[in-house]
């Protein structure tokens, strides 16, 4: 599914598996732990994701950096953290406004803003912009896929300076689910041959998001 959906998202600029450990990490922060299922939905998508990766048929690695991954275990990742698993409110915008992405490159993606999601973290307030692909909505498999770009207080350090990237649903109602815990890197950590979409400043989190995946220059 993961693998899927990122590849709609780029195009080509031409024109840990020892995966981390899944457990909650401790914080000064009240938040209900997470369950044995959403563990498991955690541990999935990071087998998933480093799977894919090790693939030479699928893999947005180039083949000389293949080897250099597979011997380092895959992805390294924060700790699983219920705090970063949020049920935002959600509102959807009455009329979809169209959105040229800046993307790595010269190209500019095609989307639509569609909707606004908020939360509370630590007593403060965020806001993040929603957005749906226009070529992901015109395919009936991933006609309910959002998409969520963004960067944080890690991005640059222990998260991928260009900002990393959730897969989102349609919600039925108001509310909307971000695991940020979910969190991957866009093709363009790895390869200078995608053209990625660019997180918009609207999407710039005042605060570390240390979930997802991480990101180390030494190691891309």
């Amino acid at each position: 599914m993961y693998s899927k959906i990122l590849l709609l998202l780029l195009v080509p600029a031409l024109l840990s598996c020892s995966k981390s450990t899944v457990s909650t990490a401790i914080s000064s922060i009240q938040a209900n732990p997470l369950t044995p299922s959403q563990l498991e939905e955690i541990e999935n998508f990071q087998t998933e994701l480093n799977a894919f990766y090790s693939n030479p048929e699928e893999s947005p690695l180039d083949p000389d950096k293949m080897e250099a991954f597979e011997k380092e275990g895959g992805h390294d990742f924060f700790e699983a953290n219920p705090l970063f698993r949020i049920e935002a409110d959600f509102k959807k915008k009455a009329n979809a406004k169209y959105v040229g992405f800046e993307t790595s490159t010269d190209r500019i993606a095609k989307y639509d803003f569609y909707g606004v999601a908020k939360f509370k973290l630590n007593g403060k307030k965020y806001s993040l912009n929603i957005y749906q692909s226009h070529r992901a909505r015109e395919m009936e498999e991933y006609k309910d896929h959002l998409f969520l770009p963004f960067t944080d207080l890690t991005s640059g350090d222990t998260s991928y300076g260009g900002g990393r990237y959730v897969d989102l649903s349609i919600p039925n109602g108001n509310k909307i689910l971000i695991d940020f815990n979910k969190a991957y890197n866009p093709y363009c950590a790895y390869s200078t041959k995608y053209s990625c979409p660019v997180p918009p400043r609207e999407n710039r989190l005042d605060l570390e998001i240390n979930a997802g995946v991480k990101y180390s220059s030494d190691t891309h």
